[in-house]
């Protein structure tokens, strides 16, 4: 059975390499670029043109409807479904329903930011083609890695391999699926 590339990977030993690597695969045309370390490195977003994030509008739009079911629904209890008039009060009395508006509110903001980011990172994820790399173990440690995918237009795995191994990685391995 003939196992199908996933991309090729060059191991780094400095965050700086990984960086200038990135870069340096960017300026060359390559476009299904990641990147792997054991901590935040934040050159590496702008070495691989990562500054779209949806997920503060996917928080806002929670919190909103957050606020809004807060408030409709003490509407509905109050003045629909079950009306008292306490001491010649109005039935709408929406200073009322400040707290439990903004209670909604953040609760519904903070639970559309936790299943948020698990779906915009495509958590959780038991296996990842990059775990058949016997070396990418290293990643969670001191090691920083970069893969580039078989899907790229310009990718080529003779050409792909020998332009990572021009950055001067440790090791350049080929990544099956």
């Amino acid at each position: 059975m003939k196992t199908q590339l996933y991309g090729v990977m060059a191991e780094f030993d400095t965050p700086t390499g990984l960086v200038n690597a990135a870069r340096a695969a960017r300026e060359k045309g390559y476009r299904k670029l990641d990147a792997y370390s054991p901590f935040p490195v934040e050159e590496l977003n702008d070495a691989l043109h990562l500054h779209k994030n949806r997920l503060p509008l996917i928080v806002l739009i929670g919190g909103i409807v957050g606020g809004i079911a807060g408030y409709l629904l003490q509407y509905y209890v109050t003045v629909v479904n079950f009306p008292i008039n306490v001491g010649g009060r109005p039935l709408h009395s929406w200073p009322a329903y400040i707290i439990i508006t903004f209670e909604l509110t953040i609760l519904f903001a903070a639970i559309s930011a936790v299943l948020g980011l698990l779906a915009l990172c495509g958590l959780p994820t038991p296996y990842h083609p990059t775990f058949n790399v016997p070396r990418f173990a290293q990643a969670s440690r001191n090691r920083f890695f970069l893969c580039i995918e078989a899907t790229d237009p310009l990718f080529d795995r003779d050409r792909t391999c020998g332009f990572l191994e021009s950055l001067e990685a440790r090791e350049v391995s080929e990544v099956a699926h």
